[in-house]
């Protein structure tokens, strides 16, 4: 096992990297005294795959366990879905000590962490990601929240867990289309902050999608320290340290949005938002086209869509102006001067939003 810190003033956490470690929860967390009763939310997927597993090791190291789950998608993440799990757990939590463990991906994680954060004004959870997306980005930082129709994340908090079990040999159970949404945000990790990161991806991205286990574990640990790093920084994006995280979001948001959350997956959506937001780089002098064009093989060497396809512009744009990171008014996006650099740049003149966006359509 691999331990990443996150070392928070307050609520500072592990991130646990390891094999085969998923029957193993149960014992790390009776060293942690927060409660007896684990409330595990999931979906049917996950829990026919390895909840077993899961179940077993923290019913060996004396806790009850209650499994409640939740349809699949980004459905799930919709406000009825978040209040219909909180009234189950209510109604469960009776002469109880529970917490919560979020066991799924990056939907689960943001669901099950936005209820731990309402319920009772906040019960402790622990994220258990299943899926390369969230162990390399949206487990951790503790960013949780549940969408709007008009919005991605809209209703949310920071509300950080007390551990982070990422076991990958739960990853040999995902289609390519989940590797590749992972590795979406992998390139990102890369082209923000890590040259070499980016490099390793774009030579090994065939062992990557094959799952070669020593290949997605190194991917897995160094994004997790990237992660853990801005993190620490800027735990509540105040500083705008933490907005470098959404290289590629602001496009990509408002993709997935304008798709009704079914027409792209997540990291789907990202990469093609990365391609846009390296396109608006170009156009403001920033990044040299070549380098561009290496973000964009990388994309299409790992299988990710190159085209914008069955959604018009201007729904695009209408989603877009939700963005969290626009302020009064005023558009704001991350961009690469370089890959391993980044730049946050506001006022981008809306028609080289438009020309980036229309080359991808």
């Amino acid at each position: 096992m691999k331990i990443v810190s996150v070392p928070l003033k307050q609520n500072a956490y592990d991130i646990v990297i390891g094999r085969d470690i998923l029957p193993h929860l149960g014992a790390k967390l009776k060293t942690f005294q927060m409660g007896r009763d684990a409330v595990v939310i999931t979906n049917p997927v996950i829990q026919r795959c390895h909840g077993a597993k899961l179940t077993e090791g923290l019913k060996k190291s004396g806790f009850s366990v209650k499994v409640f789950e939740v349809p699949e998608g980004e459905v799930a993440k919709s406000v009825k879905a978040a209040f219909a799990v909180a009234e189950k757990i209510a109604r469960y939590d009776c002469f109880k000590k529970i917490f919560i463990v979020a066991f799924g991906g990056g939907v689960i994680g943001d669901l099950a962490g936005y209820v731990a954060a309402v319920y009772k004004r906040g019960v402790p959870y622990v994220q258990v990601p299943t899926t390369l997306l969230a162990q390399i980005d949206s487990a951790i930082g503790g960013k949780v929240a549940i969408d709007l129709p008009v919005g991605k994340n809209l209703i949310g908090a920071f509300y950080q867990p007390q551990i982070v079990w990422s076991d990958v040999t739960v990853l040999s159970t995902l289609s390519k289309r989940q590797i590749r949404n992972g590795l979406a945000e992998a390139v990102k990790y890369g082209a923000i902050k890590d040259k070499e990161l980016f490099t390793y991806i774009a030579r090994h991205s065939n062992k990557l999608l094959g799952l070669e286990p020593e290949a997605l574990s190194k991917v897995v640990l160094r994004c997790s320290r990237i992660k853990s790093q801005i993190v620490t920084q800027d735990e509540k994006e105040t500083k705008g340290i933490r907005t470098i995280l959404n290289f590629g979001h602001t496009v990509g948001h408002a993709i997935e949005a304008a798709g009704n959350y079914t027409t792209y997956h997540h990291g789907e959506a990202i990469a093609l938002g990365m391609r846009v937001a390296a396109e608006i780089s170009c156009q403001l002098g920033m990044l040299r086209p070549q380098q561009a064009r290496a973000l964009n093989d990388v994309l299409s060497d790992i299988g990710l869509p190159s085209k914008i396809a069955k959604l018009r512009m201007a729904d695009i744009l209408r989603m877009m102006k939700h963005d969290k990171k626009f302020i009064t008014g005023r558009n704001r996006f991350v961009l690469i001067p370089d890959i391993g650099h980044v730049q946050v740049v506001e006022d981008v003149p809306w028609p080289v939003i438009r020309t980036s966006l229309q080359k991808y359509l």
